[in-house]
């Protein structure tokens, strides 16, 4: 759940009674359970709706909320535009399936597995196979702060050059992606793709990976012309990250995306 003090004031609505979305606070653990497995649905269908899909690559995670150590993810070999509620998996850090009719990914399992495991307060991730994340990956240069979309990311996220480009079967492959995410939203593996976490919410998990593809197609885009890039000053980037960069405001961005798949493609939550 997100944490009142993260949400800044600039973006609460200015006058009371209006149509403002707030996240719902659950006593019920099995009510807070089918919220993440919706938004993880929802989060799903959001990859598919960008272009993310590519095979059976990708993984999107969030925990559960009675049992910390099993995390629901999306069925392997299903495409992100048919993942529903129905369909999603419940896997333990072993990659057994403990609920659900769908094998694993074992990538997924690989890596999401051992940063849930290094990071108890790290809710959800994603990662997916992307055009321009993947590219912009094998500079292994970070994201600049040259626009506010891409000061979100300043000083938090990191580029990992270890094991970059190998297969993320082997156990040692999410060792090196786990401990890169101490005290950070995002990582861009050299050679591999970019990473996303959460510790509040799949929603914000989810918006801050469709945003960091975004700044990836913009650095490539910048990259490809002579003009100078005018990085924008580290106090200012710094700034501009506590007031576009919070949990709070990636969760609040991915709202839009959830309503927008409820009016029209409400079989996700099936």
């Amino acid at each position: 759940m997100l944490d009142l003090g993260d949400r800044t004031s600039i973006y609460q609505p200015a006058q009371e009674g209006l149509a403002f979305p707030w996240e719902p606070e659950h006593s019920d653990p099995a009510e807070e359970r089918l919220y993440r497995k919706r938004h993880l649905a929802a989060a799903c269908r959001a990859f598919a709706q960008h272009g993310f899909d590519y095979g059976f690559a990708g993984h999107l995670t969030v925990r559960d909320p009675e049992r910390p150590d099993l995390y629901w993810t999306n069925p392997m070999c299903v495409h992100f535009d048919q993942v529903r509620v129905s369909n999603l998996i419940l896997v333990d850090h072993e990659g057994t399936v403990v609920e659900g009719s769908h094998a694993v990914n074992r990538a997924g399992f690989v890596l999401h597995a051992k940063v849930h495991d290094a990071h108890p307060d790290i809710l959800a991730m994603c990662h997916a196979h992307t055009p321009y994340g993947t590219a912009w990956c094998a500079t292994g240069l970070p994201i600049e702060p040259i626009t506010q979309d891409a000061c979100a990311f300043f000083e938090d996220h990191v580029v990992i050059g270890d094991h970059a480009g190998q297969v993320a079967v082997e156990e040692n492959a999410g060792t090196d992606v786990a401990a890169a995410f101490a005290g950070v939203k995002a990582a861009l593996h050299q050679n591999h793709g970019l990473l996303t976490a959460s510790r509040h919410s799949i929603d914000a998990a989810a918006f801050w990976f469709i945003a960091l593809e975004r700044c990836c197609q913009q650095q490539l885009a910048l990259h490809a012309t002579p003009l100078e890039r005018i990085r924008i000053p580290a106090e200012r980037a710094r700034y501009s990250r506590e007031h576009v960069g919070s949990e709070y405001i990636g969760w609040l961005h991915f709202q839009t995306l959830y309503a927008q798949l409820e009016a029209t493609r409400p079989d996700f939550l099936d």
